[in-house]
């Protein structure tokens, strides 16, 4: 779905490049359907274990080039046509210096004309949505607890993972923190601006609705 969303972009911006990026890749769920589609994808992500799921995965020669790199700290062997970085990734950086810095470095290395497309948290869904509140998941595959706590002072938000995977006869526990930072709207259209950006479009999520 997120890749379908994503092509549609592209093809509404007349952007026909197969040569991407997907930034803050995770374990590349989204390279893999990119790659599926015919993409030639460069899979980035700072996490060397989400890298080594990632390419547990690989099946066959349309598998995606995998970097071990920051985000702010994007270094690639030329330019590319776009780049995507999905699932609250920019939210995941601590400084606003560093949201300008990967916004730049994203600037460097695309083609002329070419497209960024990220996704970023609201304030609403920081106060309201996310907050202090308790989520759970049960499927066949696993329980997920997922627990959260606004901090008022910056609206950033702290969040705990808790998973309890089916093996069977029994359940196995991985658990996971981190924090996701608020960044206003504002912030957001200046920071872009100054990487040299002009903005084409802001949407409510998995929509073209402004």
């Amino acid at each position: 779905m997120l890749a379908d969303y994503y092509i549609e972009h592209l093809k509404k911006q007349g952007n026909n490049g197969r040569l991407v990026v997907d930034l803050a890749c995770g374990t590349a769920s989204l390279s893999f359907e990119l790659a599926e589609r015919g993409f030639d994808v460069i899979s980035i992500d700072s996490s060397e274990e989400m890298l080594a799921e990632a390419m547990s995965k690989s099946q066959s020669i349309s598998n995606p080039m995998f970097l071990c790199q920051k985000m702010q700290d994007l270094d690639l062997y030329g330019t590319i046509d776009a780049v995507f970085c999905s699932l609250d990734s920019i939210n995941h950086l601590s400084e606003a210096q560093d949201v300008l810095k990967t916004f730049k470095k994203v600037s460097l290395f695309l083609n002329p004309y070419g497209h960024f497309i990220f996704d970023v948290n609201t304030l609403y869904k920081h106060q309201k949505v996310l907050c202090d509140n308790t989520y759970v998941y049960d499927t066949d595959e696993v329980y997920c607890v997922w627990q959260n706590e606004l901090d008022k002072t910056d609206n950033s938000v702290n969040i705990s993972l808790d998973f309890f995977k089916n093996e069977g006869k029994r359940y196995k526990r991985f658990s996971e923190t981190f924090k996701e930072y608020y960044y206003s709207p504002e912030f957001i259209n200046k920071s872009l601006q100054d990487a040299g950006f002009k903005i084409m479009g802001i949407y409510d999520d998995f929509t073209f609705n402004n």
